[in-house]
């Protein structure tokens, strides 16, 4: 690719132009005197960023060398905790203290409900969960398997529906309980001059619906005779819609593949869409072609006459990359790539400027602000770089301090073990933390890799420091003043086809005060807002606050299988599990650019795979290789078989390249591979450099 100079830096020529032409143009910017103050920001914030990977590194190897001398002997607490301190791994705590974030819009700080994260480089996706402010409970409990089944093949199953309707007229008497009667017993003779319960739920009237609210999120009932659901119903109800997903993170990260200028700059216009509001995505349904669009926002008539909106789209955050990773769309005076989270916090910044000076279509942030996740950061001193990093950005783009936030991934194991500090060091901007599950595994079979083989991957999520982080991170967000001026998050429901599971299990979430937590789809947002009617989060989180902080001890133990006697078919079962994974990912990303989608496991369940699944499962045979739960030819033969499964799961695939025929052909067989033999050498575990590597080699190809 072409690049050109721009104030000493070498940038592709497809960036350098969307840049100027697409971005900086429409906010009047003059390009010499941006370009000037970007160089500046890479030369001031290089050297810092190399010597926080360096001091990752140093850290490393140190709790490498005290457990290759303890190799053997039981986990003790304070021994552990002793040396981390002496090492520095672990820190003091800050004094007590309260985050002073300010201009937090509502959606993160005073309401709860769910969360999507999306791959930024889908429009059609950027705009469903964009979209999924609001959705259909009838259509989602009719399409999914949330009643206990699927629905029958065919055209509208009428029992089916009515079932439907039963159960949103149950959560309608949960919800926003009428004063005499049941929602189900409702008829044409009162269904609209209906006597609430509590009057003051009532928040006014749409074209067709009658809008409530509980728990802060709102609820319209629709009233439409004319639509084939309502002719029938007593009342004429043809839907129930609730509020939904009221945050959306927009992925430059885990879910993305995006290795070069022509990765980034796509996903960087259609970030630019989203602030302007004129993204949009032609698709093929039904033999039609359709378009996708943001909605509009939603119009109700209040008790007084007034004419009032609600937001019709979701609150956007844009998760910008982590700290190690590099990007060849810009080359530094030295000659080398720079740091792809820099240039993300620059640019991203850069286009939210179309938001703050309200010239798109829709306000994203009523409050004044530009919200960025910023994820796999190691412990406070990162965090600080990037507190320190956002105040620059904020100086180049002339913006007022903290106007840009930052959502903090507690996902590593030194945030956990510090995390106090870590919020200390972004008090002022900081609206979000989140128990990041699965990177935060990853990590924690890495730093104890030589510690001991680890337990199998399914026996790891009851392991003591699960428990102990999971509470932790609610109890110290609220400890630092987080309820009403930020967002306690929670991890992703990987299985987007159970619903009925999820149901279950996901009200788990706002029962230990998390006032918002990740789901993989729009109707499974409609699903989980269920579960924010059935909790009222912020009391949740006042019981919370009233409760001692869990300690380190739990936290710091390694979930080590020391003196385990697996059997021989039990090895190949994991073997399997673990390689399938890789390789239903791998071959996605490497030959196809995807980063996340719905992978069919080794049972042929769809689950939702990105990188932090993958690495886990590269994590867990490097693991169990270096300390010789398995040989290195139970591995390979664990490849081959499950590269024929891959191969089978995906036979319907016009755009998949088979890896079993030709396994040393497959980049993609030879990524996860790579992976795996390569993996205890590989920073913290990530998978990023070896994929980023074979990517490239495969778009040469």
């Amino acid at each position: 690719m072409t690049h050109i100079d721009r104030a000493g830096l070498s940038v592709a020529e497809e960036l350098a132009t969307f840049i100027e032409g697409e971005v900086l143009s429409g906010l009047g910017i003059e390009a010499n005197g941006f370009w000037t103050g970007v160089a500046d920001i890479f030369a001031r914030f290089t050297p810092e960023n190399r010597a926080l990977l360096a001091r990752r590194d140093e850290l490393q190897a140190r709790i490498d060398g005290w457990h290759a001398a303890r190799n053997g002997q039981p986990h003790d607490p304070t021994a552990t905790e002793s040396f981390l301190r002496a090492i520095g791994y672990l820190v003091p705590e800050p004094a007590p203290f309260q985050v002073g974030t300010e201009r937090v819009d509502d959606e993160l700080a005073r309401l709860a409900g769910p969360q999507l994260v999306v791959p930024i480089l889908n429009a059609r996706f950027l705009l469903n969960a964009a979209n999924a402010r609001w959705g259909s409970l009838y259509d989602a409990l009719y399409g999914t398997d949330a009643l206990g089944d699927l629905p029958p093949p065919g055209g509208y199953d009428v029992e089916r529906g009515a079932r439907v309707v039963a159960r949103a007229k149950a959560f309608l008497d949960e919800a926003v309980p009428l004063e005499t009667v049941s929602w189900a017993d409702v008829d044409e003779s009162f269904a609209h001059a209906i006597a609430l319960k509590h009057q003051d739920q009532f928040v006014g009237r749409t074209d067709k619906g009658v809008l409530y609210r509980h728990n802060g999120l709102h609820i319209e009932v629709v009233f439409d005779r004319d639509h084939p659901v309502g002719a029938t119903d007593p009342a004429g109800i043809a839907d129930v819609i609730l509020e939904s997903a009221l945050s959306t993170i927009c992925d430059l990260e885990d879910s993305v593949a995006a290795v070069d200028a022509v990765d980034k700059t796509a996903a960087y216009r259609n970030w630019l869409g989203l602030m302007k509001g004129d993204l949009a995505a032609s698709f093929q349904k039904g033999g039609r072609t359709l378009e996708r669009t943001l909605e509009a926002d939603k119009t109700y008539t209040a008790d007084d006459g007034s004419t009032r909106t609600l937001k019709g789209r979701s609150l956007l955050f844009v998760r910008n990359v982590g700290h190690l990773m590099t990007n060849p769309a810009i080359r530094l005076s030295d000659g080398s790539e720079a740091f792809e989270g820099i240039l993300d916090a620059i640019l991203t910044s850069l286009i939210g400027l179309y938001d703050l000076k309200g010239l798109g279509r829709f306000r994203n942030s009523t409050a004044g602000s530009i919200y960025i996740v910023k994820p796999k950061m190691h412990g406070p001193d990162e965090a600080a770089f990037s507190n320190a990093l956002f105040d620059a950005v904020e100086d180049l783009l002339g913006l007022a301090r903290h106007t840009i936030k930052v959502g903090v991934m507690d996902e590593e194991r030194r945030t956990s073990a510090n995390l106090a500090a870590c919020i200390h060091a972004v008090k002022d901007r900081i609206v979000f933390i989140n128990t990041g599950f699965l990177d935060r595994t990853g990590d924690e079979i890495h730093t104890a890799m030589r510690a001991g083989p680890v337990v199998r991957k399914a026996d790891i999520k009851s392991s003591r420091w699960i428990a102990a982080y999971e509470a932790r991170n609610v109890a110290i967000g609220l400890a630092c003043g987080l309820s009403g001026r930020a967002q306690i998050g929670k991890g992703m429901w990987a299985a987007p086809d159970r619903m009925a599971d999820m149901l279950e299990q996901k009200i788990g979430h706002p029962r230990t005060g998390a006032n918002t937590a990740w789901v993989p789809s729009p109707t499974a947002a409609t699903l989980h807002a269920m579960h924010y009617h059935a909790v009222d989060v912020f009391a949740v989180q006042t019981e919370v606050a009233a409760r001692p902080t869990p300690g380190l001890d739990d936290l710091l133990t390694p979930p080590l299988a020391l003196g385990a006697n697996w059997s021989e078919q039990e090895v190949a079962d994991e073997l399997d599990n673990n390689a399938q994974g890789i390789l239903g990912y791998v071959v996605r990303w490497i030959d196809q650019g995807v980063g996340c989608s719905k992978v069919p496991d080794i049972h042929d369940v769809g689950l939702m795979e990105d990188r932090a699944t993958l690495r886990i499962s590269s994590q867990h045979i490097a693991n169990w290789l270096l300390h010789g739960v398995c040989t290195v030819d139970q591995v390979e033969a664990a490849f081959r078989r499950m590269a024929a499964k891959v191969d089978m799961q995906n036979a319907d695939d016009p755009l998949y390249c088979p890896m079993a025929a030709d396994p040393e052909r497959s980049l993609a067989y030879q990524a996860a591979r790579a992976l795996v033999f390569d993996g205890v050498g590989q920073p913290n575990g990530y998978t990023e450099p070896l994929l980023h590597a074979f990517r490239l080699r495969a778009k040469a190809r």
